[in-house]
């Protein structure tokens, strides 16, 4: 019987501190799991703070200095970040800390810590309206300010949607998520991932390969959007052949909808069997000769059914994945894009950090939306 999450991840948590560290190769052969499995595991673990990831290893966490503690408050006053944090806390609503958003917290945390202050996480696995029953809990626990990522599908709100998170009694800064001018979340401070940017810079470095007809292949997550909005600039930018349009039904089901981890809803192994017969028929019949596949799990699966279809990758189909969470650990190493997770959770922190600096000196700077330009990393 194979052990429970929680359970596998005891162990890994008690082998690295026995030992000091461990490669991740290594410590999936001896527990007799998938490297990817395990990778999930460390994410997850590094991004509650019980093990330090590095690159193809791992180590135990060393014992954080306690931070001083603080004098008598004066009432009415704001605690000043400038010395050592002042005891505060930043609350962090996410959907999960895994995959994505466990360097996302991560980066997060680096930046809290280092400024004296501590994190509190709040997950809500995707749930209709968690966001914000996760985000009163933690006010009600004392944050003095909130990282925000709340459940918009689309990455944006839908109508009649997210106007609470401009009503907060503290600053709140939204993560990977952004508002349209006029919403009132608009008026929130932001930090967010370019995922536009990083669609065009896949489709231009295939188009230097010679690839004149790219395809996009995208289940409905809140990134998928701005995907396709890069993909199709950039396709039209470069002079390149649009793809194959989708079949009606080609839409992929919303990320985490009717599955839990490991196990596939009918409507996601349904969708999945779409992608595959619209990327055949792409090369076979439509003249595509690359695509990029979001995300490197999706790539991950499709890569050998595809062949086993007759459709060779990277011969027939040069294939770009995005995300970059295990896109180096496929068969044959993929090339990806990978949007800066790690920088987006540490530019958040440090910004609400700052607006709460400002606020106990009795100052008001301008609110500031910063997108951060996606890498692409190519691979043999």
């Amino acid at each position: 019987m194979r052990p429970h999450v929680d359970q596998r991840q005891a162990r890994v948590l008690t082998l690295v501190r026995a030992r000091g560290s461990a490669r991740v190769a290594d410590l999936a052969k001896e527990l007799g799991i998938s490297p990817v499995t395990l990778r999930r595991d460390v994410e997850a673990m590094a991004a509650r703070g019980e093990i330090q990831r590095m690159h193809g290893a791992i180590s135990r966490l060393e014992p954080v200095p306690a931070a001083p503690v603080p004098g008598p408050a004066v009432p009415g006053s704001v605690p000043d970040p400038g010395r050592g944090g002042g005891g505060l806390v930043i609350g962090m609503v996410v959907p999960t800390t895994e995959y994505y958003y466990a360097d996302v917290v991560r980066g997060a945390r680096e930046v809290v810590e280092a400024r004296g202050a501590r994190l509190a996480v709040g997950l809500t696995r995707y749930l209709a309206g968690e966001d914000r029953t996760q985000a009163d809990r933690l006010l009600s626990t004392g944050a003095d300010g909130l990282l925000l990522t709340p459940n918009w599908e689309a990455g944006t709100p839908g109508p009649g949607e997210g106007a609470w998170t401009a009503e907060l009694p503290v600053p709140t800064v939204l993560v990977e998520r952004w508002a349209p001018p006029g919403h009132p979340a608009a008026s929130l401070d932001r930090v967010s991932s370019d995922h536009a940017d990083g669609a065009a810079r896949a489709v231009a470095h295939l188009a230097e390969r010679g690839h004149k007809r790219i395809a996009l292949a995208s289940r409905e997550t809140p990134t998928s959007g701005r995907l396709r909005t890069g993909f199709a600039a950039a396709v039209a930018t470069l002079g390149l052949e649009p793809p194959p349009a989708w079949p009606a039904a080609g839409a992929w089901p919303a990320a985490g909808a009717g599955a839990t981890a490991g196990a596939a809803s009918p409507a996601e192994a349904e969708a999945f069997a779409r992608t595959l017969d619209y990327l055949c028929a792409a090369v076979s019949e439509g003249g595509v000769t690359a695509a990029l596949i979001h995300s490197d799990t999706d790539a991950i699966m499709l890569i050998p059914r595809l062949q086993a279809r007759g459709v060779r990758v990277p011969e027939d189909l040069a294939v770009i994945t995005y995300d970059d969470e295990v896109a180096e650990l496929a068969d044959v190493p993929l090339s990806a894009v990978a949007p800066a997770k790690r920088e987006v959770g540490a530019r958040a922190a440090g910004m609400l950090l700052d607006r709460l600096e400002d606020r106990g000196a009795g100052r008001e700077g301008p609110r500031q939306h910063l997108d951060l330009l996606p890498r692409l990393t190519v691979r043999p």
